[in-house]
């Protein structure tokens, strides 16, 4: 058994020192030459290591001690939430697959991977279970980059204007959809409001932040990451300005290409980045866009997409 809802609080989260564990495996005790401690003994983490590539020492009340690794421990207080985490078997109902990326953007070139994005509705029995639905799921390999995102999870990041969310709504380029995949796309409008600016504008601003003391420590950054930061921002202006998402960027396809090609200079970049942002906020100051977004029709989709799992009509 993995150890999922200690994993998901952190990648790099240790257990502390003083921690009540379960052991999750048959382990052997230290100085004891045939002797074993079996799945479901409950001891205290007593040293815990820099990192968990390394094991723990545990201690029993009977005075008994081993090293466990991180996958064979389980925190006591977690043991019955890890036994009810989705597991691996979970088959989700997708409703609606398509492609972002280089190649949605105009951007490709042939190293280009394809990059999937969906959306899945659970089944209402998978909904009412104790046992937990994923709110993502991944699937990596050399050359494709696929991830499916839970119906309400993708909402609540659509409703806070996430820039790869709405990129999904407003792709052209459709794989795979439902009826109900289709009202989620023909709802996508409900999505903007002027907290697009403060997503957008925010993320932007802070990944430059990051850039910049890299780059000031070390002389380094990624052309890439700031063609797309670059990318977002033009986006964003197009939103203001429009009320859609812009896509397809091959209009400034030869910019952009300069700055993935390391054919500008980071400060020449982070000049082009605040004129772009400081553009972005004079059509925030001016978009027709409302305040907030269309919580009550956004809600009402989610029910009854819901619905339509309970009833079992839903293809």
């Amino acid at each position: 058994m993995s150890n999922k809802s200690i994993q998901s609080v952190s990648p790099n989260f240790v257990i502390p020192a003083g921690t009540q564990v379960v052991l999750q495996d048959s382990i052997k005790i230290l100085n004891a030459s045939d002797q074993f401690k079996k799945p479901g003994n409950v001891g205290v983490v007593i040293k815990c290591p820099p990192h968990n590539d390394l094991p723990y020492l545990i201690r029993f009340n009977d005075g008994a001690e081993l090293n466990a690794t991180f996958n064979q421990l389980v925190l006591r207080r977690q043991e019955i939430d890890v036994a009810l985490a989705a597991t691996d078997e979970f088959i989700p109902h997708v409703i609606y697959r398509c492609q972002v990326g280089s190649k949605a953007f105009g951007l490709s070139n042939e190293d280009s991977d394809d990059d999937i994005r969906g959306v899945f509705l659970p089944t209402a029995q998978q909904h009412w279970s104790l046992y937990a639905v994923p709110e993502q799921i991944e699937d990596q390999t050399d050359d494709n980059d696929e991830v499916l995102w839970e119906l309400e999870k993708f909402l609540r990041l659509a409703l806070k204007a996430n820039p790869n969310i709405l990129e999904v709504l407003w792709t052209p380029i459709i794989l795979q959809t439902t009826p109900i995949g289709d009202r989620l796309r023909d709802l996508r409008n409900a999505f903007l409001s002027k907290h697009l600016y403060k997503t957008y504008s925010g993320y932007v601003l802070s990944q430059f932040r990051r850039m910049k003391n890299r780059f000031e420590k070390d002389g380094q950054f990624k052309n890439k990451h700031a063609m797309h930061l670059l990318r977002l921002l033009l986006s964003g202006i197009h939103a203001l300005k429009t009320g859609e998402i812009m896509i397809d960027v091959s209009e400034h396809r030869d910019f952009l290409l300069t700055i993935r090609n390391g054919e500008l200079s980071f400060e020449k970049i982070r000049e082009h980045a605040l004129s772009l942002d400081r553009q972005f906020q004079t059509e925030f100051e001016t978009t027709t866009l409302p305040d907030q977004p269309n919580f009550q029709a956004v809600d009402q989709f989610l029910i009854e997409a819901r619905a339509t799992m309970a009833d079992g009509s839903s293809k």
